[in-house]
């Protein structure tokens, strides 16, 4: 029986698989149904003991990544939930008992191969890369320089193999600083790193004072900008472990400025509290009060400061410096949301995956830590949600820019969905050679490009995307975070779908195979009796229908506007 948070006990059957729980109602009406891929299970603990009384005092709770928690009560005769708990320990963390991931199981084919998606060397010349100044480098190629780091990097043209390898030896991880992306017209270069080695003695290292020196030279410009994606007082802390920041009296030519992102630790706490807030139960009486202590949109407002002040700075022909600690979280969030506002190519359906693939995948991010994928651990110390608040980021700049982008909220739910579920080989791991024996998730979304594509994309090609990093213009997002709340969710009558507006979201599709650049009103057909409204306000409400695209069921393209006067 399924304890449902929102209509009660539910009777029905469980069938579990190797890659996901599914339950059924016997009866209800309407039927409820669950389909959860083991993947996405966090924690599974039983609930009561033998001697437990109460009604459905005796089963199973289910800890979901996904913002969801589970309950299902059991008979206690027959030993069933020891068999069931078992069956979902196993299959829900498989590297805890020794088993392969789902991903290198599944034999699922697909028109498209997802990991052909990205390909270093056409993308270094999609920038304009190499040139006079940037060369491209192989010394990694056997993962010795840097064992975090692609095989292939773009360094400085005057810093040597010798001079990498000594630099390596003052950044964490060996992390050196390499080239993410080049301004065409400018040449000013956004550069990823990690922190430097510098410890409560203040060490030095002339090859790395040096080696940022060439940087700034590139392209001429008088300072270099070193982000620190960190709050100060962290970045002081860190020297007791050996790490540090660059210091003005050591980097002559270098401006360093601190961004105030807090650590994995902070987010993980923060996405905890927005959870709590929002499953099973919302309480209406203190939402903004409670939405405001969970602080999420806090640290999606620093991430974004942080970016739009990082693509500022190159578009106005200065090269920038980006690390946090180690370089693979913070410092992967602010270089991908900078690219994402410089380059239109990143906001193409295409270009997103190259993006991902470049910038979180290449360099390092720890999925598997994390994540967790198929790791019993749940308290693991290393668990955060820095992907998510990413997706998030770009979900907040799609909602601020309607038309600039190709793909759609549906792709970004997708990524999230399947960060979790160990279907696709793509965030597992962090060994290009072991994800490439799975299916790549690029290979599902470009099988089905269409679904994923926003109809009103308009691109612009040379337009820098700035958008508004404050609270009152950020939101929280209700469609992933609160999408399992069935009492959140817009409630709309069969009739009144029928009645108010005669277009439909398939008429409009079939007008946009393949992919068009029509604006929303010849797109969308109104009723004769209510007058247009201006493209501004149509955009609008194309946001809207988005957001509402997930509440309905598959072959229902009919959807309502609010009631009018």
């Amino acid at each position: 029986m399924y304890i449902c948070p929102f209509s009660g006990p539910v009777k029905g059957k469980v069938f579990i698989t190797n890659y996901r729980l599914y339950f059924k109602s016997a009866d209800a009406d309407p039927s409820v149904t669950l389909n959860v891929p083991l993947g996405a299970i966090g924690r599974v603990e039983k609930m009561g003991g033998a001697s437990s009384r109460g009604e459905n005092s005796y089963g199973l709770d289910i800890t979901c990544k996904d913002m969801r928690n589970l309950r299902f009560a059991l008979k206690q005769e027959g030993h069933s939930r020891r068999d069931i708990f078992d069956i979902l320990f196993r299959y829900a963390f498989p590297l805890s008992h020794g088993l392969l991931l789902f991903a290198y199981l599944s034999q699922e084919k697909y028109e498209e191969n997802g990991w052909s998606v990205y390909k270093p060397m056409e993308e270094f010349r999609r920038q304009g890369l190499p040139t006079d100044k940037w060369r491209i480098t192989f010394i990694n190629d056997n993962y010795e320089l840097c064992d975090t780091y692609p095989t292939i990097l773009v360094v400085p043209f005057k810093a040597t193999e010798e001079d990498l390898r000594k630099v390596s030896t003052f950044r964490s991880r060996g992390r050196i600083p390499v080239l993410s992306w080049i301004h065409r017209e400018n040449q000013a270069v956004i550069c990823r790193c990690s922190q430097p080695l510098v410890g409560m003695s203040g060490k030095r290292n002339k090859d790395d004072e040096r080696y940022l020196e060439v940087i700034r030279e590139a392209n001429g410009t008088a300072k270099l900008t070193i982000y620190d994606a960190r709050p100060s007082v962290n970045a002081v802390a860190n020297k007791a472990t050996g790490g540090g920041y660059e210091g003005d009296d050591t980097y002559q030519n270098a401006e360093l400025v601190f961004l105030d992102i807090h650590n994995i630790h902070v987010m993980r706490e923060s996405l905890k509290k927005l959870k709590d807030i929002v499953y099973p139960n919302v309480e209406e009486s203190h939402w903004l009060s409670s939405l405001e202590s969970t602080h999420w949109l806090e640290h999606i407002k620093l991430v974004l400061s942080g970016a739009i002040q990082v693509a500022d700075k190159i578009s106005g022909g200065n090269s920038v410096v980006v690390h946090c600690s180690d370089g693979w979280d913070r410092t992967a969030q602010l270089t991908s949301l900078a690219m994402l506002m410089l380059d239109s190519h990143y906001r193409t359906l295409r270009g997103f995956q190259v993006l991902l693939e470049k910038e979180w995948i290449s360099f390092g991010h720890k999925f598997a830590s994390r994540i967790g994928h198929g790791d019993k651990n749940h308290a693991d110390q290393d668990r955060s949600p820095i992907f998510v608040q990413f997706i998030d980021c770009v979900w907040q700049m799609t909602k601020q820019f309607p038309t600039a982008f190709e793909f759609n909220e549906r792709l970004l739910m997708t990524i999230l969905d399947h960060l979790f579920s160990c279907r696709f080989g793509t965030f597992l791991y962090n060994c290009e050679s072991v994800r490439s024996k799975t299916v790549s998730l690029w290979s599902l979304v470009n099988s089905d490009s269409t679904s994923y594509l926003n109809p009103f994309y308009t691109p612009e090609s040379s337009r820098v995307l700035y958008p508004v990093a404050s609270m009152r213009h950020l939101e929280l997002w209700v469609t992933y975070y609160i999408r399992w709340n069935p009492r959140i969710r817009q409630q709309v009558e069969q009739c009144q779908m029928k009645t108010v507006l005669s277009a439909t979201v398939q008429q409009a599709s079939k007008q946009l195979l393949p992919p068009s650049h029509k604006t929303p009103e010849q797109l969308i057909k109104w009723p004769p009796r209510l007058i247009a409204p201006p493209p501004s306000l149509l955009r609008c409400f194309y946001s809207l229908l988005l957001s509402m695209h997930s509440h309905f069921n598959s072959s229902t393209y009919m959807y309502i506007l609010p009631q009018l006067p």
